[in-house]
């Protein structure tokens, strides 16, 4: 089991911000030199794993884009199925789909429809709890795919633009995990 307080400061020591990304006033948090760094991505995806067996979970969602970067190993070391959740358009076949707002914009998403079924307990893992936009539309696609949320794990909450509030409701009594919460 990975002790998430020892890794920590590991993990913030390889995120970068970029300001005005991708737009004005916005702080982008580039996670590329923790992803190029082999240590700090191990221990990254074996905390996120951690929590997934911890939470009973019998499948993980990424979120498109960088929670299939960090969604997809985590699934691999808990011996988890994965199963990605895409922008609109992007899976073939039926989908379900669910659009949302974010910080700069909205945007829907999307999952095979035949992916997620009763009995299935999904952990939502992405890299970045914002606005709670994304978390919180695809816990509505979870439900609706007669799935049961095992709860919601990111690398980092920004705690400033108060996701955690909005995406509460939608939890129900599922856990919101943030390893690092800036």
């Amino acid at each position: 089991m990975t002790d998430t307080t020892d890794i920590t400061g590991l993990l913030l020591s390889r995120i970068r911000d970029v300001p005005d990304h991708p737009m004005q006033g916005v702080t982008f948090k580039d996670i590329t030199p923790l992803l190029a760094d082999p240590a700090a991505f191990a221990a990254l995806t074996g905390a996120l794993a951690d929590l997934c067996v911890r939470n009973g979970a019998t499948k993980v969602v990424g979120l498109e884009a960088r929670g299939f970067i960090l969604g997809a190993p985590a699934a691999l070391r808990a011996g988890l199925g994965f199963i990605p959740v895409r922008k609109a358009g992007k899976l073939p076949g039926a989908t379900l789909s669910q659009a949302y707002d974010l910080e700069y914009g909205s945007a829907e998403i999307e999952v095979h429809a035949e992916d997620l079924a009763a009995g299935d307990r999904v952990m939502v893992i992405d890299d970045v709890l914002a606005t709670g936009g994304t978390a919180e539309a695809s816990l509505r696609l979870i439900r609706r795919a007669g799935a049961e949320v095992a709860g919601v794990a990111v690398l980092m909450e920004l705690a400033h633009l108060q996701g955690r509030q909005r995406v509460a409701h939608a939890l129900e009594e599922a856990p919101l995990e943030a390893l690092i919460t800036v």
